[in-house]
């Protein structure tokens, strides 16, 4: 092989570890013994596991927001921006399993800091801005749109991490009643939404 391709290799070897058994549970003699290699051939490719975890997580994070930033590019109805969205990180799930299972270990959408939730963080930072543009158009005050941005990709990342494991029924399902609950929450919005008679209880 040349070195590219061990590299190559290593990488192919330590994700699929990564995924299985986490970082913590991945030792550098298990990614070369499976690798077929001496342990000095992945220090001298990446000087650890650390090295070889943090460019594979890397590699997994362009690949998603990638993804998730091509399907909110496309101008087109708010609705079909909610649709993309969701079968882009649905679809990514799907190709890459140990990729996704590796951003969520250690850092699920519900923690406030980690690869993950700061990936979600930078799409919520793009819906944000979609959002504030409809809701000028719909008489709607813009100054809330960070907020549902935030409500409406936590509630997508949630739904994807959930169909990762159980893998039922199909995206195209799972994503069309995420649609359903976004777009028809979002298009029935109260301008002044308040709480009732029960909403200041202790």
């Amino acid at each position: 092989m040349t070195a590219r391709e061990r590299r190559e290799q290593l990488l192919v070897v330590g994700r699929s570890l990564f995924a299985e058994r986490g970082f913590d549970g991945t030792s550098v003699e298990e990614i070369a013994a499976r690798a077929d290699v001496s342990k000095p051939v992945v220090y001298e490719h990446f000087g650890g596991k650390e090295g070889m975890y943090a460019v594979i997580v890397d590699r997994e994070v362009q690949a998603l927001l990638g993804a998730l930033t091509g399907a909110l590019e496309k101008r087109g109805h708010p609705k079909d921006l909610v649709q993309r969205a969701a079968l882009a990180l649905l679809g990514y799930i799907e190709t890459s399993p140990d990729g996704f299972r590796i951003l969520v270990r250690d850092s699920p959408v519900a923690q406030a800091t980690g690869t993950f939730s700061s990936l979600i963080g930078d799409v919520a930072t793009q819906v944000e801005g979609l959002l504030a543009d409809q809701f000028d158009q719909r008489g709607l005050d813009a100054s809330v749109a960070p907020i549902y941005s935030q409500m409406l990709v936590g509630m997508v990342a949630l739904t994807g991490q959930h169909w990762s494991d159980v893998r039922e029924p199909s995206k195209q399902v799972v994503a069309a009643h995420l649609v359903n609950l976004a777009w028809n929450g979002l298009s029935e919005l109260e301008r002044r939404p308040v709480l009732g008679p029960d909403g200041g209880a202790a």
